[in-house]
């Protein structure tokens, strides 16, 4: 195994040389599905890693250059707003991808967890990470999910982005396409069950939904 690389809520990415990284889930469990979908969107046009091989909890991907969102938002690079308007358009193109064995016209596939830490902002442009939560169904839970986890951070004291969290929430939902409202209760509750989730996280998550829906209220 060659140099650790980064390490998430459940998986680490080891560089293996300049092109190419090993993307691990802790756990274990099988990326097929992952793989599935951003091979999919890949073909739409949409901004993911090549995929170079998939075994098991395995992922060998393209090696991205570049700082996450996130990094780019707190070092300066990025300005808010245009952090903001880069992930509503993000959400939207993802969204324009229709979905070829949906019976329902309005089902998309949605990424569930885009936030400014899964996105890297190479040369080329934004690049969206980590599919592991993808899934098909309405535009507008992945708006919602997006925006409690955003919201979540902006109602969290000791978060490094609490202080702006909320501007950008704000730009975020002004740019959306889709109103997160109608989705922002099923979004509450799936956020809720997620392992990963610390005590503290879910004692502000109601906190997080009435952000979301002072904000989305303005806009939509």
């Amino acid at each position: 195994m060659t140099a650790l690389l980064a390490s998430g809520r459940d998986a680490d990415v080891y560089a293996l040389d300049e092109r190419r990284v090993l993307r691990r889930y802790r756990r274990g469990g099988d990326v097929t599905a992952e793989v599935t979908v951003m091979r999919y969107v890949a073909d739409h046009g949409y901004p993911v890693p090549r995929v170079y091989e998939a075994d098991g909890a395995d992922l060998i991907l393209e090696r991205l250059d570049g700082p996450t969102m996130l990094q780019a938002l707190g070092d300066g690079t990025m300005h808010l707003r245009d952090g903001g308007v880069v992930l509503a358009d993000l959400l939207d193109r993802l969204h324009r991808i229709r979905v070829r064995s949906a019976t329902d016209p309005g089902t998309r596939i949605l990424h569930l967890d885009l936030h400014p830490e899964n996105v890297v902002m190479t040369e080329g442009g934004p690049v969206v990470i980590d599919w592991r939560n993808s899934i098909e169904g309405p535009p507008e839970l992945d708006v919602a999910m997006t925006a409690i986890i955003i919201a979540q951070v902006a109602v969290k004291p000791d978060h490094p982005f609490t202080d702006r969290a909320e501007e950008f929430l704000d730009v975020l939902l002004s740019c959306t396409r889709d109103n997160p409202l109608s989705q922002l209760e099923a979004a509450v509750r799936r956020r809720a069950t997620e392992p990963h989730l610390t005590d503290d996280e879910l004692a502000h998550i109601h906190e997080a939904k009435l952000l979301v829906t002072t904000i989305a209220r303005a806009h939509h």
